[in-house]
């Protein structure tokens, strides 16, 4: 992270004002944007949430875990975790 002088960026009267708080101290301002959460760019959230939706309905539908396992390229105990999440 690149530190830069509050006095080069900041009108004096913010400066000064931010300065009763703090004096010679370094501070972090955090951005205004918030972070997206994990795979809302890119949609990778979006697929592994309709990928875990079908693995449900099919459990329920009577699909075995060891058959599902095999449709979705997946672990016996990663089906078994995605069906326990939607059962709750």
């Amino acid at each position: 992270m690149k530190y830069r002088n509050a006095s080069e960026i900041l009108p004096d009267n913010l400066l000064k004002e931010i300065q009763k708080y703090t004096s010679g101290e370094a501070i972090y301002i955090p951005q205004v944007n918030e972070r997206q959460k994990w795979g809302q760019s890119s949609g990778a959230r979006r697929y592994y949430e309709e990928r875990n939706e079908k693995i449900y309905t099919r459990y329920k539908e009577g699909v075995s875990m060891e058959e599902l396992g095999k449709e979705f390229c997946l672990s016996v105990e990663s089906i078994r975790k995605i069906v326990y999440k939607y059962q709750l």
